[in-house]
């Protein structure tokens, strides 16, 4: 299998885009434009640095903006962690003020429906507010054994399961992304039912320190491309396997492939004041 290459976006597109100091306000609810790794977000909504059972981390980076779905997803699954006393979340990156290619970080992000939780859920944060030199230096652990090929029981808790699963059933939720260490734990300790959620948390490499939760087109925006849809079944297969084979874990590597192009909506929305 060759794992395609996208040359880092840092030229000027992506330079131009981290510079734009804020949303637009030409659309009213929030539009997400073209594809996850090729797209922007207008009329995009600001998450609160802090609320109910969540804290934004890398403040930094300016990138706690979102489709107003994402912004409401992500409110909800704080105030489930702290109904159900899982910790606070620690919310990495969401998108820009208008999405588009970032300078570093990511290849999607880009249509204000992706957001990275990180798998640390303190119980410190949930009593006190992070300061911003916290906030920038705390770094979360990774929760997988890469020698052993299963979560590290150091750090993975019975905790992590339950908000991946509180996560995974919302049905705005198109899709999870986690390393397939991570899968493969749920996947051995699934109970009946499962499948209807489970099958949303997809492998991926790396993803050991984080989820990475994408949103669906939500209704009424047009313009939002998605993404395929997911193969049937609960994923606890074959296909799950072949992530800790000997391809899986050294993939070849293709040439480098250009990024996708914006679509021309997008460029309009970068010229906007």
């Amino acid at each position: 299998m060759l794992f395609p290459i996208y040359p880092a976006q840092a030229g000027s597109a992506a330079a131009a885009w981290a510079a734009v100091s804020g949303p637009s306000t030409d659309a009213d609810g929030g539009q997400s434009i073209g594809t996850y790794n090729g797209g922007c977000i207008a009329g995009a909504a600001t998450l609160p640095l802090q609320g109910p059972g969540y804290q934004v981390m890398r403040l930094s980076r300016k990138r706690y903006y979102g489709h107003p779905a994402l912004i409401g997803f992500i409110q909800q699954l704080g105030l489930a962690a702290e109904r159900e006393r899982l910790g606070s979340l620690l919310v990495g990156d969401l998108g820009q003020p208008r999405g588009g290619p970032t300078p570093s970080g990511h290849r999607s992000h880009q249509t204000g429906l992706d957001v990275d939780i990180w798998f640390l859920l303190l119980q410190p944060a949930e009593t006190r507010i992070l300061s911003e030199a916290e906030r920038e230096t705390w770094n979360a652990p990774s929760v997988v054994d890469s020698r052993a090929d299963a979560v590290d029981r150091r750090q993975w808790t019975a905790a992590h399961a339950r908000i991946l699963e509180a996560a995974a059933r919302q049905p705005e939720v198109d899709r999870i992304f986690v390393n397939p260490s991570i899968k493969q734990e749920l996947c051995n300790r699934k109970s009946a039912g499962a499948s209807d959620w489970l099958r949303k948390i997809r492998p991926w490499w790396k993803h050991d320190d984080h989820f990475h939760v994408r949103l669906k087109c939500p209704p009424h925006n047009g313009l939002c491309q998605a993404q395929e849809p997911l193969p049937a079944g609960d994923g606890c297969d074959a296909s799950l396997a072949w992530w800790f084979s000997d391809e899986a874990k050294a993939p070849a590597k293709s040439a480098p492939q250009p990024a996708p192009p914006l679509p021309v909506q997008c460029e309009r929305l970068l010229r906007q004041p």
